[in-house]
């Protein structure tokens, strides 16, 4: 994206945006609640950390934001939570919920902004100037966006730049045995093109699950996989003893990749990060 292009961006969100945040510019946003990994990140990248009084439980970095009270999970939340810490200013990622949650807290009389969810590179420069918006910062967003622009299309090009792309199935949890991946149009499949890869979850949108017949068909030559820990976990050897998944050229060389998963499917500031991290696990750091 060009220097130009995110100046276009910027006034279309700018003029898209001005209704709904006209009473937010106009008051003392003194007292920021941001829900969601990436919309906190952006708005530390800002500057804007000493104005946030609370944060959801997937805002973990950077990890001094683990301080804020933590007022729920991002699709789980408790209105009551967020209400009780009396903000100034709501700031949420596309993907809030409950619905009826959510309901609650944009009619509560005070500004709710929900930030477009991001797939690909355009998206998060979209998020980075909605966030700026929101907190009026919108010199520090247009250089935040520059440099994030900048970063993004060095990982686009050197994600051309491979002659032969790695085949990569993102598997989110292993379900009652099956494999949930990353299909098309996913978060997933966004990290894994931007890191030069090919996403081998072909045929269906989202995250689903998928036969055994059909990991083997993908025949994925990386394993992607979030880093958990806890109950979420899910060890080497339990990702090798699921049957279709080690009969794989992934599963039979033992390729396996783990990221944390607000660093690799949120699609903030540090997605260049993400995106360098994996093409070096993908193909070696001497490409």
């Amino acid at each position: 994206m060009t220097r130009l292009s995110v100046a276009r961006l910027h006034l279309a969100l700018t003029a898209g945006l001005a209704l709904t945040l006209a009473p937010a510019l106009a008051a003392d946003q003194e007292r920021i609640i941001t829900l969601g990994g990436s919309v906190t990140e952006i708005a530390v990248a800002l500057g804007a950390e000493d104005r946030l009084v609370a944060r959801d439980t997937t805002s973990t970095y950077p990890d001094r934001i683990t301080a804020l009270p933590d007022v729920g999970y991002i699709r789980a939340l408790s209105p009551e939570n967020v209400l009780a810490l009396n903000p100034d200013l709501i700031i949420a990622e596309g993907d809030a919920g409950p619905p009826e949650a959510v309901a609650v807290l944009a009619a509560a009389g005070l500004p709710f902004l929900t930030v477009p969810e991001a797939t690909d590179p355009e998206g998060v420069v979209a998020k980075i100037m909605a966030v700026a918006q929101a907190l009026d910062l919108q010199a520090e967003g247009a250089a935040l966006a520059e440099q994030v622009t900048a970063d993004l299309a060095a990982a686009r090009a050197r994600a051309a730049g491979v002659d032969a792309p790695k085949r990569i199935l993102f598997v989110l949890s292993l379900q009652g045995g099956r494999v949930m991946a990353g299909g098309e149009g996913t978060e997933a499949e966004g990290i894994i093109r931007l890191a030069g890869g090919v996403n081998a979850a072909a045929g269906f949108q989202g995250y689903k699950p998928m036969t055994d017949e059909a990991v083997l068909q993908a025949a994925p030559d990386v394993i992607l996989m979030m880093d958990r820990e806890g109950d979420l976990a899910i060890a080497d050897a339990d990702v090798l003893a699921q049957p279709a998944l080690g009969a794989t050229p992934a599963g039979v060389s033992g390729a396996i990749v783990r990221m944390d998963g607000n660093l690799m499917l949120g699609f903030g500031p540090r997605t260049p990060e993400a995106a360098d991290l994996l093409f070096q696990a993908f193909y070696g750091s001497g490409n």
